[in-house]
């Protein structure tokens, strides 16, 4: 067997010697005729490329499938790395949008607390919401402001657009504020147009219901909801938001205060209305006197004519 190996192997060499040196003369010819010019040649390079070249059909097929395949590649990967930086742009203008829409947010609230009008004996301070203490069962915020700025307990807090709370502790440099949707929150407001009064009660959902409505057949999703200032909690005519039907068939108020963004709110200085002691400002003097005040004033003299006593005994 070793034999046999050894005489395949002194066989296979020559052959392959002999192949190769035909190969390299073959492919000589071929670039010496190509490059020969001389019209018998040139005859000879049509009859050729007539004869052979249709004839390769089958053979140039998958070269130029493959060719094709390739360039789809190259613009598939073009295609790829568009999407991939429409994709990067994609993520930045929503960034952007984001932003914007903060901004937007927070300008219109700046714009809602320059415009607001409210009863033009409160006044109001601005606070910068420091922390934010919600929980499960306790709904508060806390502020930067406090007694040294003259805030007391009680006094309601807004955040441009609509009510938010009531301040619920005060220190020297803090106070602390109870949001409507706590569970301990309780104001009466009233719902407009119908005018029914009604107690929102805070629940810790993010819409907190009404309760003891007066006529409730009168309260239609969309109407809106202002504070109406009963008990002197807090003053009357500040927004709280619409009513909405919740999922539990409950009447529910879509709070207007953005409370996902709570970054500053305002603090109304509601001071208590002063009271009547006496009631002689609220009764109307005699009839008599009003007479007299609103008698008309007898005409001036007119030049060169008597008075009227003296044209009498005349």
């Amino acid at each position: 067997m070793a034999r046999d190996q050894t005489a395949d192997a002194d066989f296979k060499g020559p052959v392959r010697r002999v192949l190769i040196a035909v190969l390299l003369l073959v492919l000589t010819l071929i670039f010496l005729i190509w490059r020969i010019d001389s019209p018998r040649v040139e005859r000879f390079r049509a009859m050729f490329i007539d004869a052979v070249v249709p004839n390769m059909d089958w053979a140039m097929a998958p070269v130029t499938k493959l060719v094709g395949m390739v360039e789809g590649f190259q613009s598939y990967a073009r295609i790829y790395e568009q999407n991939q930086e429409l994709r990067r742009e994609l993520q930045q203008m929503k960034s952007w949008k984001e932003a914007a829409v903060q901004l937007e947010q927070q300008n219109a609230k700046l714009l809602a607390q320059n415009q607001v009008r409210l009863d033009p004996k409160l006044t109001s301070v601005s606070g910068v919401v420091m922390a934010d203490s919600g929980s499960p069962f306790r709904q508060s915020v806390l502020l930067n402001v406090g007694s040294r700025d003259g805030i007391m307990d009680g006094w309601a807090t807004m955040d441009g657009l609509g009510l938010v709370g009531r301040i619920s502790g005060v220190g020297q440099t803090t106070a602390r504020v109870i949001l409507l949707t706590d569970a301990s929150s309780r104001i009466p407001v009233t719902v407009q147009p119908s005018g029914q009064r009604a107690m929102l009660v805070g629940d810790n959902s993010p819409a907190p219901p009404v309760e003891f409505i007066e006529a409730p057949e009168q309260v239609r999703p969309g109407d809106r909801v202002i504070s109406s200032g009963d008990g002197g909690v807090f003053p009357a005519g500040l927004l709280v938001g619409q009513v909405e039907l919740g999922t539990d068939r409950r009447l529910r108020v879509r709070l207007a205060a953005d409370y996902e963004r709570l970054t500053f709110l305002r603090v109304l200085r509601s001071h208590a209305a002063k009271g009547i002691a006496e009631a002689g400002g609220l009764i109307a003097p005699p009839y008599s006197e009003i007479e007299k005040e609103m008698a008309p004033e007898p005409p001036a003299d007119l030049p060169g004519t008597a008075p009227a006593a003296e044209a009498t005994d005349g």
